[in-house]
């Protein structure tokens, strides 16, 4: 009897030794799994999506942005209408400036002699008398209505020469 208890005792040994054996090539096994777990855990760096949705996302930032950059495009071409006019005045008003000057040191010669002239016969009719202050204030009204035309000449002209530009722009 002693013999197949010993052949018994032997074989559960044996069971232990393997089982151990087991446990200690998967427990080696085993002590990886924590890291493996991090390497094989799947990260989305990017989030795909359909193509369905992305075009909507793009029509409703479209449809959003599309009404305040016509308003803004508006207000700039407004600006620069605005600009632009103000420019042709300037200039306008500029060469008006130029045509008055140049015509006042061209005749300013010939203002001052007349001048001159017109003192020395009211001096000689008399500077009391009515006839000499209404001739000087017809001689005053004169002037000032000669200004006047040239004045008026001027802006006619380059009124016309804006009406050209904006024809040739055209």
């Amino acid at each position: 009897m002693a013999n197949p208890l010993a052949d018994c005792v032997s074989s559960l040994r044996n069971s232990n030794h393997l089982l151990a054996s087991s446990i200690s090539i998967l427990d080696s096994g085993v002590n990886d799994f924590p890291r493996l777990i991090k390497v094989l855990q799947t990260t989305r760096h990017f989030e795909l999506l359909p193509t369905s949705s992305l075009q909507n996302a793009q029509e409703s930032l479209l449809a959003s942005i599309t009404p305040e950059i016509t308003s803004i495009l508006s207000r700039v071409e407004a600006h620069l209408d605005r600009l632009e006019r103000r420019e042709q005045a300037l200039i306008a008003r500029c060469e008006l400036l130029e045509g008055r000057l140049s015509m006042s040191g061209e005749d300013g010669d010939s203002m001052r002699r007349k001048a001159q002239i017109k003192r020395k016969s009211i001096a000689q009719e008399g500077d009391g008398s009515r006839e000499a202050l209404r001739l000087k204030q017809m001689r005053a009204k004169k002037e000032r209505l000669e200004y006047a035309v040239e004045r008026l000449a001027l802006e006619a002209r380059q009124r016309e020469r804006q009406l050209r530009k904006s024809v040739a722009a055209q």
